[in-house]
Parts: structure tokens; C-alpha cells; sequence
């Protein structure tokens, strides 16, 4: 495709509700961890990719990426919120024509469903993927926004951006986009998940959502 926005996978948050004494991205998660299974997902959409993470998870990232792709905060920048891991990876990548925020803790986001995010943020400043009509994760912002992107702080990440402006729901066969890991019991479900011939719960298959704990990302 001609338009090539770039994906940034946000890994900087300490995933304080997972507890433990490992980082939730480092977590087995089919032949990978959570943080290379959703890498791998983004770089199999031959979509430039980039990562904003710290100096603890680099290694990890760095497996899948050349270094000139993996952004490194510190701890303290870190704790400035998600906007601030956002305004890092746009600036890192201020000369593409979007960028598709994707969040390190939503491994099964398919590679076909950033390509769909992508399709749809050429005719919108603001895409996002949605399953059954429920809005999920990704979502692309359009160049014209950059200025807004780059002055993000704080945890509420591009939610207020995203309010502002037109926004396409991608409509895609991928429950994923509903699915992400804040709690060991999320993990779980999700790796049962991975197993390509076993049906998903009813609820996933009815409604788009994980039972028990798996939260979906506004």
C-alpha cells in the first residue's frame, strides 16, 4: 500500500496492576513473550514500526527491531503517562503521514487489522479497529494532527485528540483488538486464546469481550 503510517507500540508503563516480580510484557506468551508476540504481529504488517520503552524492556524490543526503532525513555519520563510515550514515538517519526498507536500488552492485534487501520486513516484524521461494532485498539491519527500528538502528557493518553476529530471504525474479524493483559488472570485467558483450533468463549464469540478480568481499552 502507498500509505505507509507508522505503527507505534507503546512499552513504557510499569504494568503496575499485574504485580509479580517481572515486567507483564516479558511474560511467555506462545513461542514469544507478550512484548515480541505483539512486535512480531506489527512488523509481519510491512508496516514501519517503532517502540517507545525503557532502558530494562530495550533488550527485548531490540530483538525484533534495529536499534534505530527502539525509543528508550527514562523511568521518570515513564511515569509522565502514556501521552508522553506517544508524543516521544510521533516526534521520533515526525515525517510519516500517520502513526497507528498500538498498545505492548494487545498480542493478538492481527497484522491484517493495522493494515485495515491504515486503509481507513486515508480518509479520516482519526481510524480505529472494531470488532462486532465494539471500538477497540489500535487507533491512527493522521499527519495533520502531529502538533496535537507531540504535546500529549499524562495518562489519558490520545483520548481527547481522538474526541475531537472525525474518526472511521475499521470493522475486523479480530477479537484481539478487544483483548489486553493488566492482570496475571488476563494472561491466562489470553494464552488459551492463542491455541488456533480451540473455539473461543461464548462471550468472546457473542460479544467481543474476554469473561472474568480482560479489560477492554476505551
Amino acid at each position: 500500500m502507498r500509505f505507509r503510517p507508522t505503527i507505534v507500540v507503546l512499552a513504557a508503563g510499569p504494568g503496575r496492576r499485574f504485580g509479580g516480580d517481572s515486567h507483564k510484557l516479558v511474560q511467555r506468551f506462545g513461542a514469544s513473550t507478550v512484548l515480541g508476540s505483539t512486535l512480531r504481529n506489527a512488523v509481519e504488517s510491512q508496516l514501519p514500526v517503532v517502540v517507545v520503552t525503557t532502558a530494562a524492556l530495550a533488550p527485548l524490543a531490540g530483538r525484533q527491531l534495529a536499534g534505530r526503532d527502539v525509543v528508550v525513555v527514562t523511568d521518570e519520563q515513564a511515569a509522565r503517562g502514556i501521552g508522553h510515550s506517544i508524543s516521544c514515538g510521533v516526534g521520533e517519526r515526525s515525517g510519516a503521514p500517520g502513526w497507528i498507536l498500538l498498545p505492548a500488552d494487545m498480542p493478538l492485534v492481527r497484522p491484517g487489522t493495522l493494515l485495515a487501520v491504515a486503509r481507513a486513516l486515508e480518509q479520516s484524521p482519526v481510524a480505529y479497529a472494531q470488532h462486532r461494532g465494539r471500538r477497540g485498539q489500535p487507533v491512527g491519527f493522521s499527519s495533520e494532527l502531529y502538533s496535537e500528538l507531540l504535546m500529549l502528557t499524562g495518562d489519558d493518553g490520545a483520548r481527547r485528540v481522538a474526541l475531537r476529530y472525525p474518526a472511521h471504525g475499521a470493522e475486523v474479524d479480530d477479537p484481539g483488538v478487544l483483548l489486553d493483559i493488566d492482570t496475571p488472570a488476563d494472561l491466562a485467558r489470553l494464552r488459551d486464546l492463542v491455541n488456533p483450533d480451540a473455539p473461543l468463549p461464548p462471550v468472546v464469540a457473542q460479544a467481543g469481550l474476554a469473561p472474568g478480568g480482560v479489560t477492554i481499552k476505551p
